[in-house]
């Protein structure tokens, strides 16, 4: 294997504060090293994006920094790692913690207190600082975050962009000096990821920090400037460098990540990207030779014909709101159908309320007949649904069991259960680990088992909240084109995602949810080009709809454009 690591030049005044150096780390329980000659030197406030596919590494490597390993997950290493100076394996986890401050990819499992006042408090409380220096620290912190109007609300019931700037604040408050960023945008919505971004960009440039982020969506960090990127993959550095070069490279597609929109776009177009400095920024780069053949004509794709599932009426209130009003909305037999809207407008409800597992007002019509009154047990028979979050799903201890359960209380033979399982574990590329417990998974592992737990019974409309999350290329795509197989064979494929590029590759049309309303039914061409839809509902204009007014093109027809390239029509 190459690698591609190119000399990297630093002012000496700058210190290094994380080196590894012929670092290798194995599991406990696995024969094989999950990190093998780990060669990196961080410098103090330097900004880092750690990418890679699911399994490379990348998250091991954060667990090191962060003390999980080996205070929580024992192993064996060779080599060196530096914190500060010094080894960081001779140190306790709360030394670690007065240098790393970790947010996590889930923030729900971050959160201590009762109220987002008292989960800013925790890291001070435990360093015995006084009430009046509390009280101070949390104001400033809470203002600096926009939190002060919450600081009486429960963390848990606030929007995820709430959410993530609660886990951001409480870890600020504790000032280490090192910042260490799970996954981030993971489970937020296109503008409150862009916020995101522009908050780390921020607060990375005011307090000075080291920030080092492990993110799969590496056009949304590339949002801000970052100073340089780590490529891993198979627990090996492949490249470690400015965002530039690496772009002008095939590295992220061979190694199942996904190149921004743009650049995927300018390759159809026959634009020379391997040769093109500035290529993370799109403003920079210098398209005046570009000279665009005829685009396609855009014509609006017909629904089909036959409704499957009619929505009338439908409303529903939590104690203190009201989530869903007067909802309409037909499903047609065999489509693709994606329903997107930002944090906290009501679409796991609806799709909560398609399961029954709330009670709504209004009318379910299922192919004619009414299903308003269906048990749990019959609309699961129609409707398989996914949740996002995996942890709510899992009830079984070993992968393979997990899958198998829903068959097992169906009461299907054995022999039929694992032929069945296994096809779908490799399909979720999951067989390799059929035999392992789930807690020895990484969050987007035990996403991909409860997806296939829901693949494995074979439902008419397969209904998933937010299905890539978390997903690296490879997977993101066998996932998709196992999904595009079921639709091809009459399933209904319905997804409620935040990833417009899984909208626009995977969907024949959309449902924009605002305040618990549909207020734009279209195709995903036609939604990420309307700039109303995008402000209302927290969506973001593709980078194709800035390449678009760059080249003086029509932003619908270059989206056609690329979505015909990509061959997902």
């Amino acid at each position: 294997m190459l690698f591609f690591i190119p000399y990297l030049r630093y002012n000496r005044a700058m210190k290094p504060i994380i080196v590894f150096k012929n670092f290798t780390f194995k599991y406990q329980s696995q024969q094989e090293a999950t990190l093998t000659d780990i060669n990196l030197t961080i410098y103090q406030g330097e900004k880092v994006l750690i990418i890679g596919p699911s399994g490379s590494g990348k998250s091991t490597l954060g667990q090191c920094l962060n003390g999980i390993i080996p205070t929580i997950y024992k192993g064996e290493h060779r080599g060196s790692f530096l914190l500060n100076g010094q080894e960081a394996f001779d140190r306790s986890i709360y030394d670690k913690s007065l240098l790393v401050s970790t947010v996590l990819q889930d923030t729900d499992g971050q959160f201590i207190g009762l109220s987002v006042a008292e989960d800013l408090a925790f890291a001070l409380e435990n360093d015995m600082e006084s009430q009046e220096v509390m009280n101070q620290k949390i104001g400033d912190w809470a203002e600096r975050l926009e939190l002060t109007d919450l600081l009486a609300h429960r963390p848990q019931d606030l929007s995820g962009g709430q959410k993530q700037r609660v886990s951001l604040a409480g870890v600020l408050i504790d000032e280490s000096p090192i910042l260490l960023f799970d996954e981030p945008l993971a489970n937020l919505d296109p503008k409150s990821g862009q916020d995101t971004i522009d908050l780390i960009d921020r607060l990375h440039q005011q307090e000075g920090t080291t920030t080092i982020i492990i993110e799969h969506r590496l056009e949304d960090v590339l949002y801000r400037q970052v100073d340089r990127i780590v490529l891993i993959n198979d627990g090996r550095i492949l490249y470690n460098g400015h965002p530039d070069q690496l772009l002008q490279t095939s590295l992220l597609r061979e190694n199942g990540i996904r190149e921004p929109l743009y650049i995927a776009t300018l390759r159809a177009l026959g634009y020379p990207v391997q040769e093109t400095p500035h290529l993370s920024s799109l403003e920079r780069i210098d398209l005046s030779e570009l000279r665009l053949s005829q685009l396609p004509t855009f014509s609006r794709a017909q629904a089909a014909s036959k409704p499957l599932l009619e929505i009338q009426d439908l409303n529903f209130s939590y104690p203190n709101r009201q989530v869903l009003k007067q909802m309409n909305l037909t499903l047609y037999q065999g489509e693709r159908l994606a329903i997107v809207g930002k944090n906290g407008a009501g679409k796991s409800t609806l799709a909560k309320a398609l399961c029954a597992f709330i009670q709504p007002e209004g009318e379910l019509i299922w192919q004619g007949q009414s299903i308003k009154d269906d048990s749990i047990k019959e609309r699961a028979a129609r409707i398989g649904y996914v949740l996002q979050n995996p942890n709510q799903m899992i009830s079984q201890t070993m992968i393979f069991d997990e899958v198998a359960l829903g068959l097992r209380l169906r009461g299907v033979a054995e022999a039929e259960i694992e032929e069945r399982v296994h096809a779908v574990l490799e399909v979720c590329g999951l067989y390799p680990f059929r035999k392992w417990p789930i807690s020895a998974l990484s969050y987007g592992q035990k996403k991909r088992v409860t997806i296939a737990s829901i693949l494995v019974l074979n439902p008419e409309v397969i209904l998933l909240d937010e299905p890539t999350a978390g997903q690296d290329q490879r997977h993101y795509r066998e996932m998709m084109d196992f999904l595009n197989q079921l639709n091809a064979q009459g399933h209904t494929i319905v997804m409620i995602t935040h990833d417009m590029q899984l909208m626009l590759d995977y969907s024949d049309r959309a449902a924009v949810i605002v305040d618990g309303q549909i207020i734009a039914d279209a195709s995903p061409a036609e939604i990420l080009s309307n700039p109303t839809i995008i402000q209302q509902a927290n969506l973001k204009e593709t980078s194709i709809f800035h390449l678009a007014e760059k080249l003086a093109a029509d932003p619908l027809a270059l989206t056609q454009f690329y979505i015909q390239m990509e061959g997902r029509e």
